[in-house]
């Protein structure tokens, strides 16, 4: 782990290049280097890109192709260069102060994730960067648990097919994804973040663009004429209900998010993500959008305005549901890891939540990760090393359940 966060991986929603940015050709390639050293002969990176691999079955029972998925791109949000790893070994529950930006402190009374974490040896970046444990902890994990598994063949298991993905943090990461070459039944990201945790529900999303056309003249005989698309926009977003947005929603609360504004006197673009975990009420949201515009524009003689609608994920609980053993057998996994299994419902998506779409059923497990984005990004050590035991415990539970 403290190796592969050093290498800059970070997407870019402004690159047209597949994948976005070369670091990550950087961590496939050794990751394929690497996953050939422990054995695994198959290992390649494919035109996609993404790496693919199998341990091979060890059980002579016919157990499905199970899969494990994590993504080595790092968000946009926060500077994935440059990033120095420090470990805090056994940590006493005092603050952090990160040494290359001391403005940028974890406070254990500030948050209870992380006083639970006493004890424990926690891995921060240096306060410039985020750490990259969003997913390189999930990557880490899965190249910890093959090499366990590939050096106790005494485990009966049945074929598992390892995939590393590319810019999942700017939602391509399933787009190129060829499922029938994966050749898994089922498959589990290590994408999630506390101890113990599940999750078998994400948010449904879809983008929606509102574009108000006004009418543009010469200003110094504008008057009765000039229409300013840009006041009309502003109207519009005056009007959105504040009950409906990320800063005051919560837990399985939907939410409209105006995140982008392009503006002209003649030509607004208003651009919006939609959540909700019901799709229905995703629905519901995008009517009540376009209404409030229609009402603006009305108030606006001489403006128009014209609404497209992109359709982006859905919520996987959809596709799970009719395959419970999947999410049931991930559960044991975590029991017999000695945790208490944590149903998570993420306010957000997952490569998980296309690939079940695309018929690749796909919970995610945790990776004991947090602040993901930031930079008082952490990951605790001993969560980690549980990740790597659930892995292990899910390969056995797959085969004594065929």
């Amino acid at each position: 782990f403290l190796r592969y966060v050093t290498i800059d991986t970070q997407s870019s929603g402004e690159s047209k290049a597949v994948p976005t940015t070369p670091g990550q050709l950087v961590l496939l390639d050794l990751l394929v280097d690497e996953l050939k050293a422990l054995g695994l002969a198959d290992a390649r990176r494919l035109e996609m890109p993404c790496v693919v691999a199998t341990i091979p079955a060890t059980s002579k029972k016919q157990v499905p192709v199970v899969g494990l998925l994590a993504h080595v791109d790092t968000s946009p949000e926060a500077s994935g260069a440059g990033v120095k790893p420090i470990v805090h070994r056994q940590w006493a529950g005092g603050d952090i102060v990160l040494p290359d930006d001391p403005s940028v402190v974890l406070r254990a009374s500030e948050s209870a994730a992380l006083r639970a974490q006493i004890g424990n040896d926690l891995v921060t970046a240096s306060g410039t960067t985020l750490l990259g444990a969003d997913d390189k902890a999930g990557v880490a994990e899965i190249m910890a648990a093959a090499e366990y598994l590939v050096k106790h063949p005494e485990i009966a298991h049945g074929p598992i097919r390892i995939g590393f993905t590319t810019d999942e943090e700017i939602g391509h990461g399933a787009e190129t994804f060829d499922v029938k070459t994966f050749g898994a039944y089922c498959a589990y990201t290590l994408d999630g973040d506390d101890l113990g945790k599940l999750d078998h529900e994400t948010f449904s999303a879809d983008s929606m663009s509102l574009t108000f056309q006004g009418f543009v003249t010469h200003p110094g005989t504008a008057k009765d004429r000039m229409v300013n698309s840009i006041k009309v926009a502003a109207d519009f977003i005056h009007r959105l209900p504040r009950d409906r947005s990320p800063e005051t929603t919560q837990e399985r609360e939907g939410f409209v998010h105006p995140l982008d504004v392009e503006a002209e006197v003649d030509r607004t673009t208003v651009r919006f993500i939609i959540r909700d975990f019901e799709t229905a009420r995703l629905l519901e949201m995008e009517a009540m959008l376009e209404r409030l515009a229609r009402e603006t524009v009305a108030a606006w003689p001489g403006s128009s305005v014209t609404v497209r609608v992109k359709e982006g994920y859905r919520n996987f609980r959809e596709v799970l549901d009719q395959h419970p053993a999947i999410v049931e057998n991930g559960r044991e996994a975590i029991r017999r890891a000695g945790l208490t299994p944590i149903a998570g419902a993420i306010r957000g998506g997952t490569d998980g939540s296309r690939l079940s779409f695309m018929g690749l059923p796909t919970p995610n497990l945790f990776t004991g990760g947090h602040n993901y984005h930031s930079r008082t990004e952490y990951v605790s050590v001993q969560d980690m090393e549980k990740a790597v035991e659930v892995i292990v415990q899910l390969a056995r539970v797959w085969e004594e359940r065929a």
